[in-house]
């Protein structure tokens, strides 16, 4: 009995000794590995001294990924079932944060940090020193659809691998998308984040960025270019070194918002050769205010390939919680199985730089067997850059060059629509796309009058292939003012006046030759902005936007009778003031003479017309 108990007591020891040294141990034998989760303190302990860059201390935030267990917890069951992927616990911590730009608000910087914004400004596009007040991890707020909250999604989901193409991108833009990817990932589901570098020659874009991502990451690697090779052969360079079920390809400058993971997967989990696009949200290039871009529209292109968007169907409306069909991608931001994305050849590698891979990727993912669907309950946010802060490549026609080999490829007699409308493109060399024609052969692909008549079949009656003629069109003169809107070849998103008409005598220059197109739009001949009013107040501002064909803040009608250019959604009619040469909206008045105009040709039956057509028509 004496030596039974001494043996209990020698047991004890050891356990004690174990409980207090063995972490110790334990840490001394295998040292400590780099967190998946995000970083926490400051950010810019890494950051280089680089003249142009200037980076703002960033408070130090709390993790809210503390290793606690989820509120969903999938377990080891073999059972394939929905279940609910929220993490409640995450998204009541966010809930609490405050402080500049928290719940996606505005960050307004003071008079005398305005003065010091531009140097950033100039070599980003947008305004990057307001990016630097804001914290890494900072939350956004909740703006899907009330319904997206009960959706449910399979608990057994392939993993994914983040490739985010990048050239010279600003350190918080792209440090922040890469902790909101972790953040808001479930566990495990993230198999790595792929940092592709197209030959950035930024200071912090090299070893600083390198130790960073080693430090605070085990699951995030740098792969780097020899040499510039633009957007597309970027992406496929990161494409070829990833290694997990899913590709998911994001742009630099990014926030991914909240359970935004599961329902780009679970369509995917349903058939492989699903690819799907997130609701891209708007990043305000000032401010970096979080704010919605619409509820959902699909993607389409008109005849010079300019990319447009086409209404819900009647059936997608009933259901704003579920995915719907698109004819077309946006272009940077979706999520495809590798299998699938490697079947079909990838991107096209003879495009170069950027521009048209959105419509090869989207025409041959359908032409040859796939699906793509938008899903409203995965949210992205983009800054959308106030200006391109990169040199042109200098290799002549390069989008134009894209746009033909993907005509050629994939648009079969239906090419000729575009070669119309850009007759220079027949003389553009596409170079070798044998191999891209292989593709389309070896798929038993379809030909484009099938995906014009079964996938984008209402496309025609938004963008026709013959675009009808306008309602009116040439200089649009002011008869109080005695003066013509010019635009003055301005983009979006300025606003523009009135000046002397150019008819009127020598001397006077501008772009005065404007259209009422049969979109029901005002825009410039030959111009892909529109008048757009956003606003319902007294001198509302008028500006230049992309026209997107869908009336909304951009549908104008003319009534013969008064000479008002009146604007159904705001309900007020385009107004002018001599003295300030100003254009705006105000509410209408049949005897005001600034608010009557009178185009150079008119067609007087088809605008009767349009006037007596319901404003929802």
């Amino acid at each position: 009995m004496r030596r039974n108990t001494t043996r209990l007591l020698k047991y004890l020891i050891a356990a004690v000794l174990l409980l207090m040294f063995g972490p110790f141990a334990m840490k001394q034998l295998f040292g400590n590995e780099p967190s998946a989760r995000a970083p926490r303190g400051n950010p810019n302990a890494f950051l280089p001294n680089d003249p142009d860059i200037k980076i703002k201390d960033i408070p130090e935030v709390p993790d809210v990924n503390d290793g606690k267990p989820r509120a969903i917890d999938v377990g080891v069951s073999d059972e394939l079932k929905k279940i609910d992927w929220h993490n409640y616990a995450q998204i009541a911590a966010e809930q609490q944060r405050t402080g500049p730009g928290e719940q996606g608000a505005a960050v307004i910087l003071t008079a005398e940090e305005e003065k010091q914004k531009d140097a950033l400004y100039k070599v980003n596009g947008f305004n990057a020193f307001c990016s630097d007040k804001i914290a890494l991890d900072r939350a956004i707020k909740d703006i899907r659809h009330p319904e997206c909250k009960s959706q449910k999604y399979w608990n057994k989901l392939p993993n994914a691998s983040v490739v985010i193409p990048f050239h010279n991108e600003h350190w918080t833009t792209l440090l922040r998308l890469v902790v909101s990817i972790q953040n808001r990932s479930p566990p495990g589901m993230i198999h790595e984040v792929i940092l592709a570098d197209d030959f950035s020659n930024k200071e912090h874009c090299g070893k600083p960025l390198d130790d960073y991502v080693n430090e605070h990451w085990s699951n995030v690697k740098v792969v780097r270019a020899k040499k510039r090779e633009g957007l597309i052969r970027t992406r496929l360079m990161g494409a070829k070194v990833a290694t997990g079920d899913v590709l998911i390809f994001l742009d630099s400058h990014c926030e991914v918002g909240i359970n935004w993971l599961p329902p780009l997967l679970d369509p995917i989990q349903d058939d492989y050769r699903t690819v799907v696009c997130p609701f891209i949200d708007v990043i305000d290039f000032e401010t970096f205010a979080y704010r919605a871009q619409d509820e959902g529209a699909r993607g389409a292109f008109d005849w010079e390939f300019f990319y447009k968007r086409l209404p819900l169907l009647p059936d997608d409306l009933k259901h704003p919680a579920r995915p719907f069909k698109s004819p077309v991608m946006a272009g940077g931001l979706f999520a495809m199985h590798q299998r699938w994305f490697w079947e079909l050849g990838g991107y096209d590698p003879g495009l170069d730089i950027w521009g048209g891979e959105q419509y090869e990727l989207s025409f041959k993912l359908w032409q040859c067997g796939g699906t793509m669907v938008d899903a409203p309950c995965s949210r992205i946010g983009h800054v959308y850059r106030k200006f391109a802060p990169f040199p042109n490549p200098g290799i002549g026609d390069f989008i134009g060059r894209n746009y033909k080999r993907v005509a050629e490829v994939w648009m079969d007699e239906y090419k000729e629509y575009l070669y119309k409308r850009r007759p220079h493109y027949r003389n553009i060399d596409t170079g070798d796309i044998s191999d891209q024609l292989a593709i389309r052969q070896k798929l038993n692909c379809k030909p484009f009058k099938w995906f014009m008549e079964e996938v984008a079949f209402d496309l025609p009656k938004h963008y026709p292939p013959v675009e009808p003629p306008p309602y009116a069109e040439g200089e649009v003169k002011n008869l109080g003012a005695n003066m013509c809107i010019d635009t003055r070849f301005r983009g979006q998103p300025e606003r523009f006046g009135i000046e002397p008409c150019i008819s009127d005598g020598p001397g006077h220059g501008g772009e005065q030759n404007l259209e009422l197109s049969w979109h029901k739009d005002m825009r410039p001949k030959k111009r892909n902005v529109c008048f757009d009013v956003s606003t319902s107040t007294v001198k509302s501002p008028v500006i230049l936007y992309s026209c997107h064909g869908m009336k909304g803040n951009q549908f104008f009608k003319y009534n013969i009778n008064t000479k008002q250019l009146f604007h159904p959604v705001s309900r007020q009619c385009l107004d002018a003031d001599a003295g300030s040469k100003e254009v705006f909206m105000n509410p209408c008045d049949d005897n005001s003479k600034t608010q009557q105009w009178t185009f150079q040709t008119i067609n007087t039956a088809e605008v009767r017309q349009l006037w007596k057509e319901p404003i929802n028509s």
